[in-house]
C-alpha cells in the first residue's frame, strides 16, 4: 500500500526518474517554458521550485547543492545569473502550468510548463486586463428616442430662413 507517500513515481524507476526529472529541470531553465504531460510537469514543479528558491541566495554551498541536482554547469549559471535576479522578491510559484489538450497517440492530457516570470506575453494581458476598469453600458430606449428627435431638431434649424429663401428661388427658376 502507498499511504502518505507524497510524489508521483512515474512508473519508472528511482535512478531513470532522478535523470529525466533532472534534464527536464535544466530544459526549463536553458529554454524558460517545455512541452510535456501534466503529470511529468506536477512531477517537474515540485523538484525545480526548492531549486529555484535556492538559487536566490548566491553562495558557493547553494551552486553546489543546485549542481547536484540539475549536472549541468550553464543551466547552473543560467539560473544563479538571470533566473535568481528577476524572482528575487516573489515568494514562492515560479512556474505555470498550461494544459494544452491531448496527444494523438496515446491521448495523454499535455502541457506547456514555463516559468512565470519570463513569459511577458501572458503577464502584460493580466496587466492590461487589470488597468481597464470601465464597463460597457447599454443605451436605454428612452435615451435614443429623445437624442433621435433632437437629430431632427438639429437638421431643422440647419435650414435657415436665407436658406429657405434660396431654394424658393430655384425652385420657381
Amino acid at each position: 500500500m502507498r499511504h502518505n507517500k507524497g510524489f508521483n513515481h512515474l512508473g519508472r524507476q528511482e535512478g531513470h526518474r532522478d535523470a529525466m526529472l533532472s534534464n527536464m529541470a535544466t530544459s526549463l531553465i536553458l529554454h524558460k517554458r517545455i512541452s510535456t504531460t501534466v503529470a511529468k510537469a506536477k512531477a517537474l514543479k515540485m523538484y525545480v521550485e526548492p531549486l529555484i528558491t535556492k538559487s536566490k541566495v548566491d553562495s558557493t554551498h547553494s551552486r553546489r547543492v543546485v549542481f547536484s541536482y540539475l549536472q549541468n554547469k550553464e543551466s547552473v549559471s543560467e539560473l544563479f545569473r538571470e533566473i535568481a535576479a528577476k524572482v528575487a522578491n516573489r515568494p514562492g510559484g515560479y512556474t505555470r502550468i498550461l494544459k494544452t489538450g491531448t496527444r494523438v497517440g496515446d491521448s495523454a492530457e499535455m502541457c506547456i510548463i514555463e516559468l512565470v516570470d519570463f513569459n511577458t506575453n501572458y503577464s502584460q494581458g493580466a496587466n492590461e486586463a487589470a488597468k481597464k476598469t470601465t464597463t460597457r453600458r447599454r443605451r436605454s430606449s428612452a435615451k435614443k428616442a429623445d437624442n433621435a428627435v433632437v437629430a431632427d431638431a438639429v437638421e431643422v434649424k440647419e435650414e435657415s430662413p436665407a436658406a429657405a429663401d434660396e431654394n424658393q428661388e430655384a425652385k420657381a427658376e
